[in-house]
């Protein structure tokens, strides 16, 4: 997998007008544009901020920005200073009359997970929305970044970002050459979900070396029969689950015989919280994403090819 050296990405990151424009001659606000390419301005740096996902609530902390966050949605309890953070509901269900009790003078939502009646309801309240997603992993240091802008800690953002990519070309050096592994990620059992080439996770397997079963389906993360999963033959199954114990189902692909990953014992399981949320954090899930497919290939030597 090719990827820009850390600091050059860095500075591209800081510096494409996609990422954040710096305010005119004479003019102190803020002009940035969100993952939707929407300008955002702000007379200044956002003192109260409301976040409408636990990984944004993540990366604000990540960002330096911590003690401007007012409010959250559920699950937002990583850092451990999270977990006291006035709630707003959920992701999918935001409590609109909670956010705006918290005079929050900045939002950032969730593209792919908020609802849009529920944003728009913001936007006609005058509160200013920043729209958030992340498809590859470099999309990650940029929403460092961009929230060191928003808040005004840029200097500990760029650090953080700095950092994170420091450790991802560390990983895409140790696994770059790899031999491929074609894999399955199960997301969910029932109904039985994936992900495909567009999802961030996806960036995550083919930093590892691996190839993405359903890849292909035009759904970020479509649901799919079992038939499907025999007819492509993974030789690994990774699933996440909703907590940090192993799935009983994940061990139920073991009465397909005829399914590589049952048959070689390749069923992984990462913890969700450190490879489903778009964080600094999903490097610890694809450091251990990248050591299960390389024990994938260990065990190679252990089968016939023609069995």
């Amino acid at each position: 997998m090719k990827t820009l050296p850390f600091l050059a990405l860095l500075g591209l990151l800081l510096s494409t007008p996609g990422v954040a424009s710096s305010p005119l001659d004479g003019d102190p606000r803020l002009r940035l544009h969100d993952d939707h390419d929407q300008v955002l301005e702000l007379e200044r740096p956002a003192r109260r901020i409301v976040s409408l996902a636990p990984h944004i609530t993540e990366i604000l902390f990540a960002a330096g920005a911590g003690e401007y966050v007012v409010g959250a949605v559920s699950y937002s309890d990583y850092p451990e200073a999270a977990r006291a953070l006035p709630r707003v509901g959920a992701f999918n269900n935001v409590d609109l009359e909670a956010v705006a009790a918290l005079r929050p003078d900045l939002v950032i939502a969730w593209s792919s997970g908020n609802r849009s009646v529920h944003l728009d309801r913001f936007e006609a309240l005058g509160i200013p929305v920043y729209m958030n997603d992340a498809r590859r992993l470099e999309d990650v240091a940029r929403s460092i970044v961009q929230f060191g802008r928003l808040a005004g800690t840029e200097a500990v953002a760029r650090q953080a970002a700095e950092d994170y990519l420091a450790r991802r070309d560390t990983l895409a050096r140790t696994y770059a050459d790899r031999p491929p592994v074609r894999m399955f990620y199960q997301i969910w059992d029932n109904p039985l979900m994936t992900i495909n080439g567009e999802h961030l996770i996806s960036d995550v397997i083919r930093l590892c070396g691996g190839e993405n079963v359903f890849a292909d389906l035009p759904q970020l993360a479509p649901r799919i029969g079992a038939e499907a999963v025999l007819i492509a033959a993974p030789e690994a199954i990774v699933a996440s689950g909703m907590g940090e114990a192993r799935p009983e189902w994940l061990d139920r692909w073991r009465e397909w015989s005829q399914l590589p990953a049952a048959r070689h014992d390749n069923l992984y399981f990462v913890p969700p919280d450190i490879i489903q949320r778009h964080t600094p954090r999903i490097l610890d899930g694809a450091a251990q994403l990248c050591a299960f497919l390389e024990e994938a290939r260990a065990k190679r030597k252990l089968h016939s090819p023609h069995e």
